[in-house]
Order: C-alpha cells, then structure tokens, then sequence
C-alpha cells in the first residue's frame, strides 16, 4: 500500500491538487478537516483551547472564534506553540485512524497536511509530494483569497517553513505556478504509475 504525504504552503494550491487526486480514486485524509473535528464543540479540545487562551476566542454559539485565535497565533511563535500541543496529538489520532481504515480497503492514500515538515511527519509516509509556487505568487494569491495586506500575508507564510526549504525535502514537486491545465497535466502524469 501506498501512502503519499501531500504538503505545500499556504495558498499555495494544495487544495486544488487534493481535489483533483480524490477526483482520480485516491483517499484523500485531510489534517484541516481532522484539526476542525479535534475542535469541535463539546470536545476536550476546544476545552483546552479555552482554558489556554481565554474566553475571546470562544463565539457566543460556543464555537472556535478562528479569526481571533488566528491573529494570536500567526504574530506569536510562543502562543502558536502553545496551540499546536494541544491540537496536533488530536488531529494524529483521526488521521490514523482513518489512513488504517483506508489502507484495509486497499486504497491509496494521500495524507493532506500542510505542516508536514514543521511537525516532523515526513516518517508517516511513503513519498512526499509539494505543491510549490514562488513566493512573490505565493503572497499575492494569500492576499486575494483571504482579502489581506501585504504585512498579515507575510505573516501567514513565516508562520511556515519556506516552500524553498521544502522543496529541499520532497520526493516529487509539483508546479502550480502556472495555468490549471498545467498543473493537471502534470497531475496526470504524476499519477499515472499509481493507477
């Protein structure tokens, strides 16, 4: 059985390749999904999350205020820190259990986790595959998407190992610089000896 780590960087496209492999068959396991559900009301989780950061992050309906906790965490290693012990044993635990279900059925799987290099996870998969664009697209894209400023962009991405220095690591890089349909024919290519 086959287990592809898939990582990028924000904004970097990820989603789109994700998107296309769960298209082409494979299981995709996404760690966004899995932190999301390690968060959800009513769990230890969030608990902990307000117990460590107060009640400004907690909505009225009791749900995760993200905004909020995000701009703590994206201006403060020690607070990002902070969050990342309590959420990332959690997200592991629904990942695994779900790649395990997946690998019983014989897929293939694709771990989607965008810290993959950061939390030192590159030992949970097979092959690595990067979702790569330069920086300067990488900035401008953020800011688009997320309607953000340049200054609240960069932030975002040094939150994060450079896609350079991840590009070092990977076993395969994929390009997203470029169109959709280059980015889908390298995909197809990609893909073509996991078929």
């Amino acid at each position: 059985m086959t287990v592809i780590g898939l990582t990028g960087g924000i904004a970097s496209g990820k989603s789109t390749v994700a998107k296309y492999l769960s298209d082409q068959g494979f299981v995709i396991i996404d760690a966004d999904i899995a932190s999301r559900k390690a968060v959800e009301v009513g769990t230890e989780g969030l608990a902990q999350i307000k117990k460590a950061f107060g009640d400004q992050v907690i909505r009225l309906d009791g749900s995760l205020d993200r905004k909020v906790l995000g701009n703590i965490i994206f201006n403060d290693s020690s607070e990002r820190e902070k969050l990342n012990k309590i959420v990332h044993p959690r997200v592991r635990d629904i990942m695994e259990s779900e790649k395990q279900q997946a690998l019983a059925q014989g897929k293939i799987v694709v771990m989607d986790i965008p810290l993959l290099y950061e939390n030192h996870l590159e030992h949970t998969v097979d092959e690595v595959w990067l979702v790569y664009i330069p920086l300067n697209i990488q900035i401008e894209r953020l800011m688009l998407r997320n309607n953000l400023s340049q200054k609240e962009a960069q932030a975002r991405i040094a939150s994060q190992m450079s896609l350079e220095e991840k590009k070092e690591k990977a076993d395969k890089v994929i390009d997203n610089s470029g169109s959709i349909d280059a980015l889908q024919e390298q995909l197809r290519c990609l893909i073509q000896p996991y078929k």
